[in-house]
């Protein structure tokens, strides 16, 4: 009788996922990385598979990104307060994508300023309500409280330099994954928090919305900033070599190569055939179910506007 309760146990744990705690990691002085999970957002991770950034400060903490839920902002929130007493002052929004901004209304009700583009903040507006419909598909009622607030500081223009407690940030626009998409370079420091541009350990997504021709530019200038190191939006704390072998040259495959074949008239299933199997990329997270649909949506991007 034992050992069939013994085995009917055993059978019943893998059905129990555990739920993922936010750590907050450090990545130099006063700066550290929240590294969420490579896989879907679900009830047990409350939508925080994506990373995020603390930024301590004399003046009060930096927090890049808010989370998809109300829920989400409050593990990040403990995560924060595991690292430094000092309140947050102000959230920064790297984008309009759920992970980057739902968990906004919660810190502000906590009396923390949430800042983004102007751009951004536009595209928040206009995303929101979907966004929250869509995650209720795998958060269900832990998405209960969750409210859409755009950023309630609108930054005019494509770049532009803050300072708080002594710390300089300078927040840029890509306008890559999704329409308003930015990165935080904190220029002292060399280290960019790059919000959805760069993507490691696993596979970018290229979503209807993205732009890879764009994606490709801004990478570019990232490299430019040369960063000695980078949080990206998805995967671990990485140096440049890294973001440029797993994200910067299947922008370049997407918008080299299937771009090309795109303004060339190649039929798209030969395109898609052609490029199907990337050694380089197959150790990636989600390739099997992404790479073909990402080159779908680069091929169309540049039959629609060669």
């Amino acid at each position: 009788m034992l050992r069939h309760l013994t085995l009917l146990l055993a059978l019943l744990v893998p059905t129990f996922a555990a739920a993922y705690t936010p750590e907050a990691q450090p990545v130099t002085d006063g700066v550290y990385a929240i590294v969420g999970p490579l896989g879907q957002r679900s009830a047990e991770n409350d939508g925080l598979n994506a990373n995020y950034g603390v930024i301590v400060t004399p003046a009060g903490t930096i927090l890049i990104d808010s989370g998809a839920s109300r829920l989400g902002a409050e593990r990040l929130e403990n995560a924060v307060r595991s690292v430094t007493d000092q309140p947050i002052r102000w959230v920064v929004n790297t984008g309009s994508q759920d992970h980057r901004w739902l968990g906004n209304d919660y810190f502000v009700a906590k009396g923390a300023e949430t800042i983004a583009l102007a751009r951004t903040a536009a595209t928040q507006e206009q995303l929101g309500n979907q966004e929250i419909q869509g995650l209720e598909r795998f958060l269900g009622e832990r998405m209960e409280g969750t409210r859409p607030q755009a950023a309630t500081r609108r930054l005019s223009g494509d770049e532009v330099t803050l300072e708080l407690g002594g710390e300089t940030l300078v927040l840029g626009y890509t306008d890559a994954h999704l329409p308003g998409d930015a990165w935080v370079w904190l220029p002292k420091q060399g280290i960019l928090f790059s919000g959805d541009l760069v993507y490691v350990d696993r596979l970018l997504g290229v979503m209807p919305t993205s732009s890879v021709r764009k994606g490709q530019k801004a990478f570019l200038a990232l490299e430019r900033l040369a960063p000695r190191r980078i949080v990206p939006g998805h995967g671990r704390v990485c140096d440049l070599a890294q973001a440029r072998r797993e994200t910067g040259d299947y922008y370049d495959l997407l918008v080299d190569q299937v771009g090309t074949a795109a303004k060339e008239m190649e039929p798209m299933d030969a395109t898609l055939d052609r490029f199907a199997k990337l050694p380089q990329f197959e150790h990636l997270e989600n390739y099997d179910s992404l790479h073909r649909i990402n080159m779908n949506r680069a091929f169309l991007e540049f039959e629609a506007a060669p």
